[in-house]
């Protein structure tokens, strides 16, 4: 399978912010779409980065009055991305290489959609059920 049929079955919307956005903007925006991470952009289609749950609790581990702070501050500005074509094997194979859990999907460099790590098993456990299905009806005759 591609992310391209997860995609089909979740959909392309994408929540992204500012980079100037500030701590307590995000945290307003990811209860909002009840997501765990957002990209960030400048204009809503090139990347600039990526802040998650994540990022926002080592933050305040720090700095416990940090809701003033800029998104860019904190975000993480190398972010690995995949595209439509790409194979849901190698994603997962990035995910756990890289210990991320959200990975944008990106077309002719402007933002196509974001896949979260729940996006995958839900996609595999999918394939799964459909394989044993289809071995069950195979046996059965």
């Amino acid at each position: 399978m591609k992310i391209n049929d997860v995609l089909r079955g979740k959909g392309n919307q994408v929540v992204t912010i500012s980079p100037q956005a500030s701590v307590t903007e995000l945290l307003a925006l990811l209860a909002e779409h009840n997501v765990g991470a957002v990209v960030v952009s400048a204009d809503g289609s090139a990347v600039s980065g990526i802040v998650s749950e994540r990022d926002v609790v080592r933050l305040f581990n720090r700095t416990p009055d940090a809701g003033d702070v800029r998104v860019s501050t904190i975000m993480t500005a190398e972010v690995h991305t995949c595209t439509p074509d790409d194979l849901i094997d190698n994603l997962m194979r990035l995910m756990t290489d890289r210990r991320i859990r959200h990975v944008p999907v990106v077309v002719d460099g402007a933002l196509a959609g974001i896949v979260s790590i729940g996006d995958v098993v839900k996609t595999r456990i999918g394939e799964l059920e459909f394989e044993r299905e289809q071995l069950s009806n195979y046996i059965s005759g």
